[in-house]
């Protein structure tokens, strides 16, 4: 069994936008958007979400930053960053597949009508429709980073502090995290 010496990386994050508040009250949980990271400095990341970030309601595959989009705007935007254990082999075919998915945005949306259904306890995945803690489990899944099985169903963002390994590196600002990494300081409110 191959050693994991390699790294990706969760965001849990909550942005304080309307719709986020919402997605809390529905859900019961404190964070309400998740994406997935390659590297540390989270200078890009995948998920589901806002394609714009004055618009919440047309949405799909997108790739996030602190320093555009939907966090560049809200940038009061809290997060837990969680370091996931992950093999070389399991990296580079996650990489490919986010590179790959990405390239065929278009093929994706996003899972409105599944978010809705979890919001009254029920199920309901969709053919290349992603709500983005639906994303998150099964791109993880699909390389064996998580145990699919036991995250089947509904998922929020808050579960996946669960994945096995996954320590929390980072609690706090967004914006703060991805300033302090590019300046190599030491950043603010470790866990």
């Amino acid at each position: 069994m191959e050693k994991r010496e390699y790294s990706i990386y969760v965001v849990i994050s909550r942005t304080g936008t309307l719709l986020s508040r919402v997605i809390g009250m529905i859900s019961g949980g404190v964070y309400n958007h998740a994406s997935l990271s390659l590297d540390e400095s989270l200078s890009v990341m995948y998920s589901f979400g806002r394609l714009n970030a004055y618009n919440p309601v047309v949405g799909g595959l997108v790739k996030e930053s602190p320093f555009f989009g939907t966090f560049k705007r809200f940038h009061g935007t809290e997060v837990i960053v969680y370091r996931v254990p992950v093999t070389r082999q399991q990296k580079e075919a996650l990489e490919t597949c986010l590179h790959e998915m990405y390239a065929e945005r278009r093929r994706y949306g996003y899972n409105f009508l599944g978010l809705l259904a979890a919001a009254f306890g029920i199920y309901w995945q969709r053919e290349n429709r992603y709500y983005c803690s639906e994303f998150v489990r099964d791109v993880l899944g699909w390389y064996s980073v998580l145990d699919a099985k036991r995250y089947y169903g509904i998922i929020k963002p808050e579960d996946f502090a669960a994945i096995p390994g996954a320590e929390p590196v980072y609690r706090g600002n967004l914006r703060k995290y991805a300033i302090g990494y590019q300046r190599m300081l030491p950043r603010v409110r470790l866990c």
